[in-house]
């Protein structure tokens, strides 16, 4: 089967099926601040890293329907930085509670049931309890191709200046990926989580 993107429904997609193919995708859970200091949470499913030497990851962000900018993007350029928390599966449900759109300045944290901890780099909050923490200096924003006029997309990079890893999840030296079993963002409103893995030696 064959077929343009945005003509799926021509083919007997109920939804499209591009970020179904697209998966599973690591999940970014990016805490900001915004002017007042007040601590921002979302997760973004569009995020990856980019480059390891300097580390470099990235987040993709939509905007809204009224054509601004969302906090996490807002924040993050206004004040250079953000934090990357991994998300496990034993923080699945309280990931999906930050994902409500609450008005400007508001904090997403306590209604999800989550605290934060202090960075040791930047200001942004961690979440606490998260496996992993990506404390990000903000590098650059780049305005994407958008479909609908009223409507932006962005992909936001950040180096990673620090890194906190739980020590519960380093084995013989290595991060044991089955120690904190990470979610994945699959398509519609389908997630997984790393529970198996194999490994393979490069041929070279």
């Amino acid at each position: 089967m064959f077929f343009k993107p945005g003509t799926h429904k021509d083919h007997g997609f109920r939804h499209d099926p591009f970020k179904a193919v697209i998966s599973p995708r690591p999940i970014g859970w990016i805490s900001t601040l915004d002017e007042h200091g007040t601590p921002n949470l979302a997760p973004y499913s569009f995020f990856n890293a980019v480059c390891a030497d300097p580390p470099v990851v990235m987040f993709g962000s939509g905007g809204r329907t009224d054509g601004t900018k969302k906090d996490s993007q807002l924040n993050a350029e206004a004040s250079g930085e953000f934090v990357c928390s991994i998300v496990s599966h034993a923080q699945r449900d309280h990931m999906n509670k930050t994902s409500v759109h609450l008005p400007h300045g508001e904090n997403e944290m306590p209604p999800a049931g989550l605290e934060g901890l202090a960075s040791k780099m930047v200001k942004p909050l961690r979440v606490k309890g998260a496996p992993v923490h990506l404390e990000c200096k903000y590098l650059q924003s780049v305005q994407m191709p958008c479909w609908h006029e009223s409507r932006e997309n962005w992909v936001i990079f950040g180096e990673v200046i620090g890194i906190h890893i739980d020590e519960s999840c380093v084995v013989d030296g290595m991060v044991d990926v089955l120690k904190y079993t990470p979610v994945a963002r699959l398509g519609y409103m389908d997630y997984s989580e790393v529970t198996e893995l194999f490994a393979m030696d490069r041929p070279d």
